[in-house]
């Protein structure tokens, strides 16, 4: 697949794929960004993923916290509530999305 497809698509996805990682493990803003490059090879920079991350804290779909437990204290984001909640109706949507493609003959 074309990788600048990969990028569109996901960076359309970004703020769900965000919700998804932190819904599994509380991380901070590069544990973010270096589980999606891993993930799908793909890199977003801090200068996407942190506003990002601020906005989605903002609208209450995640809560961050102060780790002062290594030497250089971090924020860690977490998902609250309201975050699952969009996360799940993401999630049903995308399958309503995808099913009838599914039966496309190719």
């Amino acid at each position: 697949m074309n990788n600048q497809v990969v990028v569109k698509m996901l960076k359309g996805m970004l703020e769900v794929i965000i919700l998804q990682m932190l819904d599994a493990e509380p991380m901070h803003g590069y544990g973010v960004i270096s589980r999606i490059r891993k993930k799908f090879g793909v890199y977003f920079g801090p200068s996407t993923i942190y506003p990002m991350l601020t906005k989605m804290e903002k609208q209450g779909y995640v809560k961050s916290q102060w780790n002062m437990d290594n030497e250089r204290p971090r924020k860690v984001y977490s998902v609250t509530d309201s975050g699952r909640a969009l996360l799940a109706e993401s999630c049903t949507g995308l399958q309503i999305i995808i099913k009838p493609l599914a039966l496309v003959p190719a």
